[in-house]
């Protein structure tokens, strides 16, 4: 394969790279939640019931913005039945999944979880079955001092302090028929800025999520997102996309691309942000929250038979996917300047970087190229110059064979690298226009012959991120070689 030249320079930036892209989201659903973050009969367990190797495991993606409590859950959630003493939580039949759900965690655990992991906490109200004062009601609780009714309440079940939660997602997939309480755009409209502005009275420090159209391919993708901020307006700081994909006809090299399109959904949506507020005259626009995003399409078995902690969309991940992962981050960093929140969906056991099995934990190769970034997320991304040889794909046009973002942080840059070809390495060298490139500070790889590899409990570190030392250093440029399907994290010294 021809090499490729990847050509930057510090004063042609992005944006800063906002560290809530790297959240993660929780929801009632499968073993997410019990046997996953939460199982007080383990012998994990700490204090508060919360799996300390889980923790452990994913303090190490440091992630940031913990979106919870769903998902389509949320539509069915009344916050109400998760406080207070576990004895008297009631325990309902959830229709979204058709599980049982006992409510034994609930916003003050979630909470709790958020501390202990310095997640920032993201709470998604029920704008399905929910009223919109019922969402003013939960900031209340959240948020104010006691001396009112839900403030006091939270006082009552031992938190004095308020929980100070800020982002608040209005609802989710309300555009979906699915979604228990589906309605049209201008009915959710209404719904939403109801909701909103009792909301933002009761705190206006708060940051809102509007519900984005859930899918490039639902017939409501952008008209429903137009409409929705249009009505909204200055009251959505933000609109939520969503995006799942999967290699369900076995095509490698069409799936590795599929990040083409990822960018164009960004893209188009940052396009209807702009239009309503140029449209609308306003100074103030919405950005871009991509707060479900995930390889998923092995999996769909969705329905808990009314079990307790069913076992739901427990995806077994492989390299394509930990590559497709990359992908998604490459588009997240190349468009800093619009897309400021994203959560990975999800966290443990349910289409997860994370497996459960009894005392046992995996962690799937998805896993590393969430934890390579987020260790080099600091900085201001910068545009990419990438000139090498390409190829053409089924779905996604012309895709070049390594896909690449970097953030420039102070004296170093953080390259990231993905090599989508399946048989060749890939010769490729990075220089930056105004600085010299002179050493590494650190840089690892996650590679295979096989894009088909996964890791079990009988062998879990089949797949792994390490060092990558085969970098090269002269006139002021870095040279590497990437095998075959490999995804490559490196931070290099300026001089």
């Amino acid at each position: 394969m021809n090499p490729t030249t990847i050509t930057l320079h510090s004063q042609f930036r992005i944006g800063p790279v906002d560290e809530r892209v790297f959240g993660g989201f929780l929801e009632h659903l499968g073993r997410a939640v019990y046997e996953g973050v939460y199982e007080p009969a383990s012998p994990h367990a700490d204090a508060d019931g919360f799996r300390t190797d889980v923790m452990a495991t994913l303090r190490r993606l440091r992630m940031t913005a913990m979106r919870y409590p769903g998902g389509n859950f949320a539509s069915g959630y009344h916050w109400e039945d998760g406080v207070g003493p576990r004895d008297r939580r009631p325990a309902v039949r959830e229709l979204a999944w058709q599980s049982t759900e006992p409510n034994h965690f609930g916003t003050d655990e979630y909470i709790r979880l958020c501390r202990k992991m310095d997640w920032t906490p993201m709470l998604t109200v029920n704008l399905g079955t929910g009223t919109p004062e019922e969402a003013r009601n939960w900031v209340e609780y959240c948020n104010c001092p006691p001396g009112t009714r839900y403030a006091s309440l939270r006082a009552a079940n031992g938190h004095e302090q308020p929980h100070d939660v800020k982002l608040w997602c209005l609802g989710n997939e309300m555009d979906g028929q699915w979604q228990i309480g589906h309605v049209p755009a201008d009915q959710y409209a209404i719904r939403a800025q109801q909701a909103a502005k009792m909301m933002r009275d009761t705190d206006r420090s708060i940051e809102l999520v509007a519900c984005g159209s859930c899918g490039t391919g639902m017939a409501t993708y952008m008209e429903w997102d137009r409409q929705v901020l249009d009505y909204l307006g200055d009251l959505a700081d933000y609109v939520s996309l969503h995006r799942y994909v999967g290699n369900r006809d076995n095509d490698t090299p069409n799936y590795l691309a599929v990040t083409n399109s990822i960018d164009r959904q960004i893209e188009e949506m940052d396009a209807v942000c702009r239009f309503v507020q140029a449209k609308r005259r306003s100074k103030k626009r919405a950005y871009l929250c991509f707060d479900e995003w995930n390889v998923w399409y092995k999996n769909h078995d969705a329905n808990g038979a009314g079990k307790f902690a069913p076992h739901l969309i427990e995806e077994i991940y492989n390299l394509e996917d930990a590559l497709v992962v990359a992908g998604f981050l490459h588009s997240f960093v190349r468009h800093a300047d619009v897309l400021k929140i994203a959560n990975i969906a999800q966290i443990v056991n349910v289409i997860a970087p994370v497996l459960t099995e009894g005392d046992k934990l995996l962690v799937q190769p998805i896993f590393y190229p969430f934890e390579m970034f987020s260790r080099r997320r600091a900085g201001t991304a910068l545009r990419v110059a990438l000139d090498g040889p390409a190829y053409d794909t089924r779905s996604h046009g012309t895709a070049p064979y390594i896909d690449a973002s970097a953030i420039h942080d102070g004296k170093q840059l953080h390259l990231f690298l993905t090599n989508r070809h399946p048989g060749e390495a890939a010769d490729v060298t990075a220089r930056l226009a105004d600085g010299d490139l002179v050493s590494a500070a650190s840089a690892e790889i996650l590679a295979g012959p096989d894009p088909k590899a996964v890791n079990s409990f009988a062998q879990p570190d089949l797949l792994q991120a390490v060092p990558f030392a085969e970098i090269a250093f002269a006139n002021g440029q870095a040279r590497c070689q990437l095998p075959p399907l490999s995804f490559a994290a490196l931070t290099l010294n300026l001089r």
